[in-house]
This record gives C-alpha cells, structure tokens and sequence, in this order.
C-alpha cells in the first residue's frame, strides 16, 4: 500500500508540491482547498500527466477532510500572503487562525500523521501547529532551513563556477532577516567556502542569501517563490517517507539544544521514518552563538503577539 501525502492549500507551494511529490512517485497526494472546484482541477490536471510521466501516483483534489483520512504526512501550506496596508501583527494573526483550524481537522483525520509546516511566518506557524496539535515535538517539522540552504548554495556555485552537487550549505535560525547562514561549515567538494572566497564576497553571497525571498517578491510584484519552497518541502518528505536519516536545516522545537528553549528555530535535525530522530549540534563561534540567539528572539516576540 503506498504512503499518503496531504497538502493543505492549493495555491501556487501548494500545488507545485504536489506535482513534485506525484511525479517522485513518493505517494499518493490529496490537495485540499477551501476553494470550491480549484484543487479538483489542480488534482485532475495533475493525475492525467502521471501517465506521460510514467508513474502510478494517485491525486485527488478535495475540499473535504475526510478525502485526508490516514495520512502519513500533511503539509501545511494555508495561509494569505501580506497584502498593502496589512501589519505584520495583521498577518500573523490571520494565519494563526488558519492554521489553528487546519491542524485541528487533522488531528481529527490522520492523528497518527507528521507535519511539516511551509506557511508563513514560518516559524511562529509551526508553533502553532505543535501546540494546538499536541503531537510529540518529532512529529511536527518546520520547512526553511532547507529552503534557504539550497539559495545559499546556489550562489556559492555561481560564484565559484561548480556543480551545484559539490556544494553544501548550512544556514540555521529563523526563516527571514535573522537567519544564519554558515560560511564556515560550507564547503564544495569538502573544501570550506572560506578557503575559496573572500571575505567581501561571502558576505554579499549570504546577504543575498537572506534576501532571497525578497529578491524573487521584487521580480514578480504580486507573488512570491513557489518552485524552490516546493521542492524543499518534497525534499522532507522523501527523506521520512523512505526513512533517509537525511541531515537537513529544519525549524524544530527546541527544549535547551543550543540554549534556546520553548521556540521553533532552524537547526540541523536528521529526518527519518519517525519525522525528526535527531538534532545534531555543532560548535558555534561566540558570534554564531548570538547571531542565532537573535533569530530565537526574533521569533520570541512573533509568538508574544499570537500569545500561543
């Protein structure tokens, strides 16, 4: 019997998900929306290309939870992009609430799943869905770290003109301005970026790095990144579907790991068929430490407004 893959929300992460997930042949997906008629389609117009594809994925498009019963995985995408005149409070409040409703649907029908968060903002959701959820702390997982590692990446190979495969990326904390990418445990080939880049460069590659939402925001106008957040998110999937043990950046509850306590922030977690088996810690230089620690708190006041 193949595995199950729910994705709640059928906008552009959403749908560009389920196309990755379908077309790996990782399991049969569900797309959920509230949206009448647009997660048929979406699922309908994805079920007809698995044929040319060559794969036996299953997708159905739904607007009712039942169609979601015994998934092992639910992605969580739901949620409204900020929109003019919006406050950040707005916004975060709003998505709180969605959230809040979608996780409780899918306690009701897969209570048995793993979560992985993808709606914004990232990390303040994923507390979100840990709380209301109540699923022990392996079992619900943040999408960002692997997201921005992968822009990180691609920029030192850009750089240094090599295969994006020789390069390897870390970037830890909080999903926007106060993520922390690591330079020093980047390498290509297993050759640290330090000892191939100056110093004036890798700092304009990891300033990119952290505007990389942005960057994509100010060529679109009216959307934001789907393909790369999408392919992140497939990325956590198949590890834990095909029990990988696969080290990724993800944003994880923490309980004391790297002196952080009671907040969601990325660190580099090993992902299997259990959802997070372990948080790996590596050593921080004092200005790691506290570049990190400031993303924790930036997260912190996100929480004190949502009061969750």
């Amino acid at each position: 019997m193949r595995k199950k893959v729910t994705i709640v929300g059928g906008g552009n992460v959403g749908a560009t998900a389920a196309h990755w997930i379908a077309s790996k042949e990782l399991a049969d997906v569900v797309l959920i929306d509230i949206v009448e008629g647009m997660p048929q389609g979406k699922g309908l117009d994805l079920l007809e290309a698995m044929p040319i594809e060559k794969r036996d994925s299953y997708v159905l498009g739904t607007n009712d939870y039942k169609d979601t019963a015994n998934s092992d995985i639910v992605v969580i995408t739901a949620g409204i992009a900020r929109k003019p005149g919006m406050s950040r409070d707005d916004l975060l409040n709003t998505n709180t609430k969605i959230v809040r409703e979608v996780v409780e649907n899918v306690i009701v029908h897969s209570p048995n799943s793993i979560l992985i968060v993808v709606s914004n903002p990232l990390d303040a959701m994923a507390q979100v869905a840990y709380k209301v959820s109540k699923f022990s702390r392996n079992r619900v997982i943040g999408m960002a770290g692997v997201l921005d590692s992968a822009r990180f990446r691609t920029f030192i190979a850009q750089e240094l003109k090599v295969s994006v495969e020789n390069v390897t990326a870390f970037v830890l904390g909080g999903h926007g301005d106060t993520m922390v990418p690591l330079p020093r445990y980047s390498t290509v080939a297993g050759i640290p970026i330090t000892e191939l880049l100056p110093k004036d460069r890798l700092d304009a590659i990891v300033q990119r790095t952290r505007d990389g939402g942005a960057e994509i925001v100010k060529y679109l106008k009216t959307g934001s990144a789907y393909y790369a957040p999408s392919a992140a998110t497939a990325e956590m999937v198949e590890a834990i579907l095909k029990d990988k043990k696969k080290i990724l950046p993800c944003a994880i509850y923490l309980e004391g790991e790297y002196g952080i306590n009671g907040l969601f922030v990325g660190v580099p977690c090993k992902l299997g068929a259990n959802g997070l088996e372990q948080i790996i810690q590596i050593k921080l230089t004092p200005e790691e430490q506290a570049a990190l620690q400031k993303s924790a708190d930036s997260v912190a006041e996100l929480i004190k407004v949502i009061g969750i």
